[in-house]
């Protein structure tokens, strides 16, 4: 008998973009493991989490990609954004840098991933508002501009963390659902697979691509 963990009906890859230092990694342990680590150090080589949350009544294993340091090196591979889904686009609200190449990081993300992928940008470490040095709403507006969803979390203090993973999720499912609607050949459905065997076999043949450096 598998486990709830095992048991799900679709796999949504996410990545996690963004400079270096701006609490990747972090949002990615808290939402999937619920830890955070004070002296997170950058460490290279492609990393990813899993974790399987409900989706209406759908059981969603969302596989969580962090570029773990490799974007200080502008080490990023195409194989990274390959059957992405979804995209967190990282800034520090307390470090406009980060937030002036966000347009950058949006470029490199539509050059190699699919047109339809679920974007979100994500403002975090709101914890430390009164550092902070991007207003929310000069942000917000970026985002609706370019057609991306927005939040502000905080990977300290949990702010938001959920909400963020689970909005791209639900977005990302209702764009399968629509696709399916449209036509009744599952294999056009390109946003995900409703056999859980068969998506982690194209999962686990792309790994070994993804983490080779």
């Amino acid at each position: 008998m598998s486990s709830a963990e095992e048991d799900y009906n679709f796999v949504f890859k996410v990545v996690l973009i963004g400079e270096s230092g701006v609490g990747k990694t972090n949002l990615l342990s808290r939402f999937t493991r619920n830890e955070f680590n004070h002296d997170s150090r950058t460490t290279i080589g492609v990393e990813f989490s899993t974790r399987t949350v409900l989706v209406g009544d759908a059981a969603v294993k969302a596989q969580i990609w962090d570029t773990a340091g490799l974007e200080r090196y502008r080490a990023i591979t195409s194989a990274y954004y390959r059957g992405a889904v979804g995209a967190l686009v990282v800034f520090d609200i307390t470090k406009h840098q980060t937030y002036d190449v966000v347009e950058r990081w949006l470029k490199e993300l539509y050059d190699h991933a699919e047109a339809s992928i679920v974007v979100m940008l994500v403002g975090n470490k709101s914890d430390l508002a009164q550092e902070r040095e991007v207003p929310t709403e000069e942000a917000k507006m970026f985002a609706e501009n370019k057609g991306l969803l927005f939040i502000e979390t905080s990977a300290l203090d949990s702010t938001n963390v959920e909400e963020a993973f689970e909005t791209v999720l639900k977005e990302i499912f209702g764009k399968v659902q629509k696709q399916k609607q449209r036509s009744s050949q599952s294999s056009t459905v390109s946003l995900g697979s409703e056999s859980p065997d068969s998506a982690a076999a194209a999962q686990a043949e792309k790994r070994p691509c993804c983490v080779a450096i």
